[in-house]
């Protein structure tokens, strides 16, 4: 029996602010353009509807999942367009005063599918001064999830999780074909490490990599890098949205995962080891 037929995938790239509503609007324009295009599946960067300048103000300004203004406006815009939309993160309430991480997996009726909150949390410090404590404000998630897509399953992950390679062997060992890394990469950190790390993390897996970031300078100074990619399971780069806002698309054919993997079968490949002290 033949497999699921190719798809188009589109990575929305904005610049969100701390004005929840302008971001919604400004997505939603991005959004209804790559439908046009021709995308089965629109994927939306880490907070692409609201980057606050003060961690707590997530908590303070923040709405719970079943009420959050940026749900309804994913499900409502995924079913009059008939796509299926990967909310890539919005920040939903949680107890303690901080907030979950929380990407949205939407169908093309506008059913939620599936929910991951964010397991690594960004506690950093950069040579140049730059330091984020994502666990002041953040409750990290307890679960990898793999979500079904017509055209095969998708591993859920966001941002910092990509430096941590074994959760997306999990995820592949667990039938993810597609990885989806919604970002709001530092500016700094992307023109170090993005690249690299997505092509590794495809590479790693036979998977497709599908990284929606955001991009440009809010008025208080933080930058994001932008480069939204879609990386193919080779680790070929098969689109980069640069600098701007905007959306970049790539026609995906699932076949390839299998073609990928049976030339270089790493994943059937894993041996439990130890390791030794000196």
């Amino acid at each position: 029996m033949a497999g699921p037929g190719p798809f188009t995938v589109a990575c929305v790239q904005n610049c969100a602010s701390d004005d929840l509503d302008a971001n919604l609007r400004s997505v939603e324009e991005l959004v209804r353009g790559a439908a046009a295009a021709g995308a089965d599946l629109i994927c939306l960067p880490e907070f692409y509807c609201l980057l606050e300048r003060h961690d707590g103000a997530y908590y303070e300004r923040g709405h719970d999942e079943a009420v959050h203004p940026a749900l309804a406006h994913g499900r409502e815009l995924a079913r009059e367009l008939g796509r299926w939309l990967l909310l890539g993160s919005i920040p939903v309430r949680d107890t303690g005063g901080k907030v979950r991480n929380r990407a949205l997996l939407i169908s093309s009726e506008g059913e939620l599918v599936a929910r991951y909150d964010k397991i690594h949390l960004f506690d950093v410090a950069i040579r140049d001064g730059q330091q984020y404590r994502e666990s002041n404000s953040v409750t990290p998630g307890e679960r990898a999830v793999v979500a079904p897509l017509p055209w095969g399953r998708l591993g859920l992950s966001i941002c910092y999780d990509l430096r941590f390679a074994h959760l997306y062997r999990e995820l592949a060992h667990a039938g993810a074909e597609f990885l989806a890394v919604p970002a709001a990469f530092t500016a700094k950190t992307g023109a170090a490490h993005w690249h690299a790390l997505l092509r590794a993390r495809a590479i790693e897996t036979g998977c497709f990599v599908f990284a929606p970031g955001q991009c440009g300078e809010r008025p208080w100074g933080r930058r994001t890098y932008g480069h939204s990619l879609i990386v193919d399971p080779w680790g070929d780069v098969l689109a980069d949205g640069g600098d701007d806002v905007g959306f970049v698309t790539a026609r995906i054919d699932p076949a390839r995962v299998g073609e990928v993997r049976a030339m270089i079968p790493a994943l059937t490949h894993d041996r439990r080891f130890s390791v030794e002290d000196g």
